[in-house]
């Protein structure tokens, strides 16, 4: 037939080409009719009841026949109230009612759901609670809603607690309306063909819905091909459902592999599977889980589509679909319905048979399952069988005792592995193994035969592993089996279990070939057990969809799961916060220095992090480079009239985008240089975001302008033109400079014609992309008052929620944020001066997250909190204290859902509000702009100063900090450090002709005499590499024939020699620490105040001596003449080496020289070359502090403080001292 299908034996059980989902009803039907108040007491079934009078037929709502309600024979937890509605329901709600005129009645109870009265299904809400409130009464009715409707025929309600006063009382109804349902069902071999011929009408959405219930965790379910021979499959794959692409007729090679959904779908429970087909993506829905997929290149939906099309259901193949289908639609037409009207059945049936296997679900380290053996054992030997699927990598399956206190045997799994080990008395223990990764949650089989003394463990029948040995003993079962785990030890002393026990799955238990009868186990009439829910199988694949963030891999156990971040750049429970910070900013203020840094620029966002260059040494801090940054001669071509490139940059394009935007300032060099160019309209560049858009305006102009720099300052070469390249000159012209509007960045591509002209001849380069500065880490607001707050859109952080910001304060309390729903809330406030408080509500009861800080909060300083909520935890961090945690209940309700605006240093209430500041302020990844909302909040001031009294630790080596509006820097100039920080060295390379000489003042020379001054106190340090020796290293001399020299002698030993009255002799200090000329680096600092002098060289202990106070003046002239003969003998020699970082008092005349030489009295002579020699990198050796006692000389270990009153005028570093005239200066 050329309208729908043909009976096609052989050919394949499924189709899948766009998927949606079939309605329940028609669109505005109210489904919320009740269903169990007609029903016949026939359809009412319970585990027991206490009297005649007490039936489940009596336990309809608001009814007060028999007792009024049922009630159990026992009020435990292994009691079931049955309800048959007589067909497939669309249910809606539920709701209950105690006892009536009793104190019976309900407090929590679980809701279980089935197609057969057989393995049920648990109703979850948020995929994670179980159970639903009750009653607090025996009257009052309390009905739910169900979140996620359901379809089933049978409902079963097991009660979880009840009135402590009373027993189990139940009165219920259901609500909802009728279902269509078309059913197909096939048994591996049975198939369905639909030809779509002519093809229908192409819609612009074309979809596909049907659902599936099956035992079998592979086959394919449906099977589409188009006239192109390119189809689409849907295929279940070990629980998992494949949409494939694939390009030709076979089916045997996979050439796409779309996206995979779902898990554990072998679970003989309906699904609903949606496939959706638009112009460029396909949407995959299963069980309302929803994955968006683009076509891959080179292949479209639309090329199966072409022409005539083919449905294949269930087609003859050892990957066969064995289960049933239903409402099978596609673009709205019922294909099975059609398959019954034209009675087209491939050899299946039309409803779902299906086989009734009674699972068993181990929910608890006290479950177990106790079974008798066999009466009278076989003398031959044994077995036992069952299937188990689970998550953990070990738990017993099965022990029991060989008879006449033979030994014990034990099955059971470790490392994912199923083992056996059998003890005997007097034996060594046997032991088999068998299998690999059995914790798959996949259903796997064992058995476990004993026979004519050959003992066999198979895993998985024939496609599986096995084991095998001869023992030389019998091994059968004893009288009593257990399976899962053993009773406590004061009830069944036979059974140990000195393995984990199991948690998962089991069904068809078989002993000596027998299956076990499970239903009868549930109603007590065979065995025992303890914490069993029998006749279902309540696995759950909780990686399925999975809540690690950024790519996490997820495992799993029984009861939780655990987020593997290792190599994704993020961390915490489920990977949500980064480890990265997200600026070159926020690097640069924790005093890190230039160089490759991970950027995440949306923190716990989607952006990926990405690896950029830093400089900290000016206010260029980011650098994105691309494809071509050096520069481009372009000469005269007749092929072409124009020039291109395309600049691809190596960050992605939403993480260069948000770069720019949360940049101060971005720029990029543009520069051109051409002869005979016409420019403009005939050359543009493109830039922007996204692809960018056509610029017309150059370096130094503003965008849209068509004008270059010289335009705007009325300086081009040709006044007619506003560039310089417009002119078409033949010399060369020049138009370059930076782009800055950060609008029209980056530049992507540039286009630079007449080039065809003869003569036209040009040269470009597009520079690296440069942004600094960081919007959102000095966002800034002051909240004057307890009363004021700033307000934003509700906060929406579901299922994951990090927040973070900075605060300082002088008060003891306060709230810093805060946001409601109708229930759930979350809060976080200074809840005393040294306790921060974190705590919300999604719906599980208030939990808190507490950090106790060591000092006081109130201190005016900065301080900074990170707190985060996922499923798994709340975690808060304050500071760089330890992060205090705290665990989400394991089954608890995990959506936080608010409602009202969010109040940032304030609440709804108006109370408890936060006075300070509160600064960086962001909400997964996203900073609020709180200076714009300040701007217009009364009671609230945009930006907060003071940073200094926190980050003015980050100015090193004698830096100062400075305040500015939104942020500080340091001021370098008192230190000999260079730097954003001061932390980098001025250092210079040293030849023996080199000399820097610095004049703190020259004097008055009318003047009859200097002024007698006293000099208190003085600091030099300065670092150096040499191999030399004898060496001068410093000198520092005054108008008198006082001096201080450091040098190096013959010996290898550092010398400082102070001469304090022209009449005496320089008295010496000599260091302890020999080959100090080794090419190593060593720090000397000379310090001295009032009558103590120390000299330290590099890292050891300080040892001092006293000394009486000396005053002396400056009022003498110094020359090379006045230094004593051994002095200006080493002087002479110069210096070769490196010095760095050279420090008198507040000057810095290394620094002087090499930097502000032509602003500073300095002097230079001969070559002075910059280097990195004051790396420290390289200094092995031990550090000595050596201090020396006035009048003595030689090397001094411990004593008293040294007095030294030398007067420096002037300083002389590395080299030949100079005659030079030295003016006094005044140090206090």
């Amino acid at each position: 037939m050329d309208l729908w299908s043909k009976k096609v034996p052989g050919i394949i059980t499924q189709v899948l080409l766009i998927l949606i989902s079939s309605h329940w009803a028609t669109t505005g039907e109210i489904c919320h009719s009740p269903l169990v108040s007609n029903l016949l007491p026939s359809s009412f079934r319970s585990s027991s009841h206490l009297s005649g009078s007490h039936g489940p037929g009596f336990a309809k709502l608001n009814r007060r026949e028999g007792a009024g309600g049922w009630s159990p024979l026992s009020s435990d937890g292994y009691q079931w109230l049955e309800v048959d509605l007589g067909e497939r329901t669309h249910i809606t709600a539920v709701a209950t009612q105690g006892r009536y005129g009793s104190s019976d009645w309900l407090t929590a109870y679980l809701l279980m759901f089935s197609d057969t009265g057989h393995n049920w299904r648990q109703y979850r809400q948020e995929d994670s609670i179980d159970a639903f409130p009750g009653n607090t009464n025996a009257d009052s009715v309390v009905q739910h809603k169900l979140q996620h409707p359901v379809i089933a025929r049978y409902v079963r309600l097991i009660p979880l607690d009840w009135n402590p006063n009373g027993r189990i009382g139940l009165r219920l109804e259901t609500y909802g309306c009728h279902y269509n349902s078309d059913v197909v069902s096939f048994d591996g071999r049975s198939s369905l063909l639909f030809r779509l011929s002519p093809r229908p009408r192409q819609m612009a959405l074309e979809s596909i819905s049907l659902k599936f219930k099956t035992l079998w965790n592979s086959g394919i379910l449906l099977h589409a091909e188009g006239h192109s021979e390119h189809s689409l499959t849907l295929e279940l794959e070990k629980g998992k459902l494949l949409l494939l692409l694939r390009k030709g007729k076979t089916l045997q090679i996979l050439t796409h592999h779309l996206v995979s959904l779902g898990s554990l779908l072998d679970d003989q429970h309906w699904h609903d599977v949606t496939v959706e087909h638009h112009s460029t993506h396909l949407n995959l829905t299963v069980d309302k889980n929803t994955l968006h997929h683009k076509h891959p290149h080179g292949v479209t939906v639309a090329q199966v589509l072409q022409y005539k099309m083919w449905f294949y259901v269930s087609v003859g193949s050892h990957r066969n679909f064995k289960g049933c289908l239903e409402n099978l639609v596609y673009n709205g037409v019922n294909l099975v319905d059609l398959a019954k009207q034209e009675d087209q059945r491939g050899n299946v049936t039309f409803s779902c048979s299906e086989p009734v296997f009674v699972a068993m679900t181990f929910t608890s380290p006290e479950s177990f399952l106790c079974l008798p053996g066999v009466t009278e054992p076989s003398s031959t030997g044994a077995s036992v069988g069952l299937q188990f699927r689970t998550w953990n990598k070990a738990g017993l399956l099965l022990t029991f005792d060989l008879p006449k206190h033979g030994g014990t045997v034990w099955l059971y799994l470790s490392r994912a592995r199923l083992h056996l080990q059998i003890h005997k008395s007097g034996r060594a223990p046997l032991e088999l193994s068998a299998g690999s990764a059995l914790n798959d949650g996949q259903w796997h089989s064992v058995e476990l035969m004993s026979r004519r003394g050959h003992l066999t463990v198979t895993v998985d029948g024939d496609e599986g592993a096995s084991a095998h040995a001869s023992p030389s003993f019998p091994v059968t079962t004893g009288s009593q089996l257990f399976f899962g785990g053993c009773p406590p030890e004061d009830s069944s002393p036979e059974c140990l279990n000195p393995f984990r026990v199991f948690q998962g799955c089991m069904r068809l238990l078989a002993v000596d070939d027998q299956l076990v009868d499970l239903i009868m186990v549930q109603q007590r009439m065979m065995g025992n057990y303890s914490h069993l829910q029998i006749d279902m199988c309540g696995i759950i694949d909780r990686c399925s969809l999975s809540h690690c963030e950024h790519g996490g891999s997820c495992s799993q156990s029984w009861s939780t799961f655990h987020c593997n971040c290792s190599t994704t750049g993020y961390s915490g429970a489920t990977c949500h916060s980064s480890i990265y910070e997200q600026s070159c900013e926020a690097y640069k203020h924790k005093g890190n220095t230039s160089g490759y840094y991970y950027i995440d620029v949306d923190g716990s966002g989607p952006i990926r992090p990405q690896l950029i260059y830093c400089d900290m040494t000016g206010s260029r801090h980011t650098h994105q480079t691309h494809t071509h940054p050096t520069h481009t001669h372009i000469k005269h071509t007749s092929n072409t009239h124009h020039h291109s490139a395309h600049f691809e940059y190596s960050s992605e394009e939403e993480q260069l985008a948000a770069i720019i935007t949360q940049s101060e300032h971005c720029e990029q060099e543009l520069t051109y240089h051409c002869r005979k160019s016409h420019g403009p309209p005939l050359s543009w560049w493109v830039g922007g975001p996204g692809g960018g858009q056509v610029q017309t305006h150059w370096a130094g102009a503003p965008p849209g302008s068509q004008r270059c720099a010289c335009g705007l300052q009325e300086s081009c070469v040709d006044p007619k033109h506003h560039c310089n390249c417009d002119a078409d000159r033949t010399e060369w012209a020049n138009d370059s400079g930076l782009l800055t509007h950060k609008e029209t960045l980056p530049v992507r591509s540039l286009v630079l014609g007449d080039v065809h002209r003869p003569g036209s001849e040009s040269a470009y380069k597009v520079g690296h992309l440069r942004c600094h500065g960081d919007k959102n880490v000095w966002n800034a607001a002051f909240f004057d008052k307890e009363t004021s707050y700033l307000h934003f859109p509700t906060f929406h952080g579901e299922l994951s929620a990090d927040i973070s910001f900075l605060f300082k304060t002088t008060s003891s309390s306060g709230v810093f944020l805060e946001n409601l729903g109708i229930k759930d809330f979350i809060r976080i406030e200074l809840s005393s001066s040294t306790e921060v408080l974190f705590s919300f509500d999604v719906g599980n009861g208030p939990l808190e997250v507490r950090v106790e800080a060591g000092s006081p909060l109130n201190d005016d300083r900065w301080h900074r909190i990170r707190a985060e909520r996922n499923v798994k935890e709340a975690s808060l961090r304050l500071d760089e204290l330890p992060a205090a945690t705290q665990e989400a209940p394991a089954d608890g309700h995990i959506h936080l859902q608010l409602n009202s605006q969010l109040f940032i240093g304030g609440t709804a209430s108006r109370q408890k509000g936060f006075r300070g500041c509160i600064r960086s302020l962001q909400l997964n990844g996203v900073t609020l702009d709180l200076e714009e909302r300040a701007k217009i909040t009364p009671g609230v001031q945009a930006g907060c100063p003071g940073h200094c009294s926190s980050y003015g630790s980050l100015c090193q080596n004698q830096g100062r900090c400075v305040e500015r509006p939104d942020s500080f820097s340091c001021n370098c100039s008192p230190s000999a450090y260079t730097g954003a920080f001061c932390d980098r060295e001025v250092s210079a390379s040293f030849k023996p002709g080199t000399s820097i000489s610095y004049t703190f003042e020259e004097p008055n020379r009318s003047s009859s005499a200097l002024p007698d001054t006293t000099l208190r106190a003085e600091n030099i340090s300065l670092s150096f590499r040499t191999s030399q020796s004898p060496a001068l290293l410093l000198y520092v001399g005054s108008h008198r024939r006082e001096y201080l020299a450091l040098l190096l002698n013959k010996h290898d030993k550092l010398e400082v020699r102070y001469r304090l009255d022209s009449t005496k002799d320089a008295e010496v200090l000599r260091s302890k620490v020999r080959n100090l000329a080794n090419g190593q680096l060593h720090a000397v600092t000379i310090s001295r105040l009032a009558d103590a002098v120390s000299v330290q060289v590099t890292h050891t202990h300080t040892h001092t001596h006293t000394h009486n106070s000396l005053k002396y003046t400056f009022q003498s002239v110094l020359n090379s003449g006045d230094l004593d003969p051994e002095l200006s003998r080493i002087a002479s020699l110069g210096f070769t080496g490196c010095l760095s970082a050279v420090l008198f008092n507040s000057v810095s005349p290394l620094k002087a020289a090499l930097l502000h030489q032509d602003t500073s009295p300095v002097i230079v002579t001969g070559p002075l070359v910059q280097s990195i020699c004051g790396s420290t990198s390289a200094n092995p050796y031990a550090a000595e502090t050596t201090h020396h006692l006035s009048g003595q000389s030689g090397s001094v270990g411990t004593g008293q403080p040294l007095v030294n009153a030398v007067r420096s005028d002037s300083a002389l570093i590395g080299g030949t001292i100079a005659a030079r005239l030295f003016s006094s200066i005044m140090i206090s």
